[in-house]
């Protein structure tokens, strides 16, 4: 076989691996009765409240609208909680409620669960070798994607 074909074979392993991991993730999310988009926001919250629906959906990778909806269905379970920003009377900062930190520290409970149970079972030197690759693969996707000044920028904040 030659290496285009074999980059083929490992894109596709790829691909559905990463079906699989979304579906057992989507699952065991599901049980707290959240949507893995809902988990997304409140993990992230947990790490630092206060920021605006701006960032954070900079921070997630989704649309303002789809952040929208998502801070409005959060809010209406009383999962977290819009607060007026001093001196910007159009953004809202956002906060966890507790009911909502306790689902959040659920849910990160849930995921370090699988990847305890996946990951975690592999040997530290292949984890090692498996993230180098993963790093590579990384930058070799914001080289042909240009998203690499976007990427940084979010994850500093």
């Amino acid at each position: 076989m030659n290496e285009e074909a074999d980059a083929a074979r490992v894109w596709f392993r790829w691909l559905r691996l990463q079906t699989r991991i979304n579906l057992a993730i989507t699952e065991r999310v599901r049980e707290l009765g959240l949507s893995v988009p809902q988990c997304d926001v409140l993990t992230t919250l947990t790490e630092r409240e206060g920021v605006s629906q701006q960032e954070l959906a900079e921070r997630l990778y989704v649309t303002k609208g789809n952040i929208s909806g998502l801070i409005d269905r959060l809010e209406a379970a009383n999962l977290v909680e819009r607060r007026s920003i001093v001196g910007d009377k159009r953004s809202h900062a956002i906060f966890l409620t507790a009911t909502g930190r306790q689902l959040a520290d659920k849910g990160i409970g849930v995921q370090r669960a699988f990847v305890a149970q996946t990951l975690g079972r592999l040997p530290a030197h292949e984890l090692a070798a498996l993230d180098k690759l993963l790093v590579t693969t990384r930058d070799l996707v914001r080289e042909q994607t240009g998203g690499a000044r976007r990427v940084r920028r979010s994850v500093a904040r």
